[in-house]
């Protein structure tokens, strides 16, 4: 037999043993004894190689397999640990959970169990299963909390293996409080015109739990805004919130929608072009007869009686003895809001005098509207009378008239000489003021009287 052929056969041998196919070239490169020396060489490095082969990679006879470089662990579990995260109250939340075989030798799984409130395992195969080296195992875990909180389990395998029989895999959950579903969404009003509030409730299934519930919402038209959320407080089943619509040009519809819970619910609003509209509460303005040197003041009164805010952008007067005090423009009227005119006259000497008012808006009415003011200054005086003395034994020759204004004890003659007559007109009055009078006879010698009762007079 040659050595060749000698040193082949028993390495091929050798190779079913250990499971090794080492090439032929390395021995024969290596050693380079007579037969039988390199007989018991070869037999001695395959011996060395065998008792490596469980810190390394076996190649050639037989498939790859990687081992844990401690040769301890059976299973290599993925996810580990097992984390849920939040998971609201009544819902759940599930993870597929695989087990690898990182032993040499097919691993044996006589029993999977769970701890921990709320997990369990809900994929899984019957037991028990043979899992090859290398081979996978499947299952799916379930976290479905109860109630509000961290929750912590672990989930252990039991196996054949002799190096481990039982593997666990730690399991973490939070219950979080349930959010009840949307199931309406209301508002006062489902028709809006111009710039306009409106009054929403949205309602969910059951009472919020504690701490409340968020409900989301949101508009799909800018001219619609709501905000961004609103709580049902704890124990409520119900929240209001105020959509707030600005003044549209044309026609339109805006959808408020409400979700929470896993659900939603819509809302259309019909969105209307508003209506500028100016009234005056008065189309004119008389004053009638006012005293020259006095005044008269009446008020006029402005209102948006449309849909939609009205601007006043100007009054402007005409005629004279007229003036305007008040509110000042341009101003913007929302509707049902008002804005005043105090309109005077002050003549200054007497007869009658016209003039007008001119308003300038944007109501739809007409840019501008004229009011017409009408008065007449009048001059006013106070006339006196009074009866001569019926009998005397030294007979009147004229009279004194004295005058003072109401409160006042100091009174001035007003006459500069004796009246003849028993008539006396005052013409240097004011006003809105009262005048108290009084006559005095006089004879021939100048003497006078003492005083005679008063009188007054008021002076509108």
């Amino acid at each position: 037999m040659k050595l060749m052929d000698f040193v082949r056969r028993g390495l091929n041998a050798t190779c079913k043993t250990v499971g090794f196919d080492a090439p032929l070239s390395v021995v024969e490169a290596q050693y380079s004894f007579p037969c039988s020396a390199r007989m018991r060489a070869i037999r001695l490095t395959l011996m060395a190689t065998a008792a490596l082969v469980s810190l390394g990679t076996l190649a050639g006879c037989g498939s790859a397999v990687t081992l844990n470089t401690n040769n301890s662990l059976v299973f290599q579990i993925s996810p580990n640990p097992v984390a849920f995260g939040s998971v609201a109250v009544g819902q759940s939340s599930s993870l597929k959970i695989t087990l690898t075989n990182e032993t040499l030798s097919p691993v044996t799984i006589s029993q999977i169990s769970v701890s921990g409130q709320s997990f369990t395992i809900t994929s899984q195969s019957t037991l028990p299963v043979t899992i090859a080296s290398g081979g996978v195992y499947s299952m799916t875990a379930q976290f479905a909390p109860t109630s509000v909180g961290d929750s912590a389990g672990q989930i252990t395998v039991t196996s054949d293996a002799a190096s481990s029989p039982t593997t666990s895999v730690a399991l973490t959950g939070t219950g979080s409080a349930t959010t009840p579903p949307v199931t309406g969404l209301a508002c006062s009003s489902t028709s809006l015109t111009g710039a306009a509030t409106d009054a929403c409730t949205v309602t969910v299934s059951t009472a919020a739990p504690s701490g409340g519930a968020a409900v989301s919402l949101s508009s799909n038209n800018s001219a619609v805004t709501v905000p961004s959320s609103v709580t049902v407080a704890a124990g409520s089943t119900t929240a209001t919130f105020t959509a707030t619509a600005t003044a549209v040009s044309t026609a339109q519809t805006a959808t408020l929608t409400a979700t929470a819970g896993g659900a939603s619910a819509t809302l259309a609003l019909q969105l209307n072009t508003a209506a500028a509209l100016l009234n005056a509460n008065a189309t004119s303005i008389a004053f009638g007869d006012v005293t020259v040197g006095s005044s008269s003041t009446q008020t006029l009164t402005l209102t948006s009686a449309g849909s939609g805010a009205v601007t006043v952008n100007s009054v402007t007067l005409t005629g004279v003895g007229y003036s305007i005090s008040g509110s000042t423009f341009p101003a913007t009227l929302n509707p049902g809001q008002t804005a005043t005119v105090s309109v005077a006259f002050a003549p200054t000497a007497a007869g009658a005098s016209t003039g007008a008012l001119t308003v300038n808006s944007t109501s739809q009415t007409g840019s501008a509207s004229t009011i017409a003011l009408s008065g007449t200054g009048v001059n006013v005086a106070v006339a006196l009378n009074w009866e001569a003395p019926a009998s005397s034994s030294d007979p009147a020759t004229g009279y004194n008239v004295y005058r003072a204004t109401s409160g006042n004890s100091t009174y001035s003659r007003l006459n500069s000489g004796a009246a003849t007559g028993t008539t006396y007109t005052d013409t240097a009055i004011q006003a809105g003021t009262t005048y108290v009078y009084y006559v005095t006879s006089v004879d021939s010698a100048g003497n006078e009287s003492v005083p005679s009762n008063t009188a007054s007079a008021v002076v509108p």
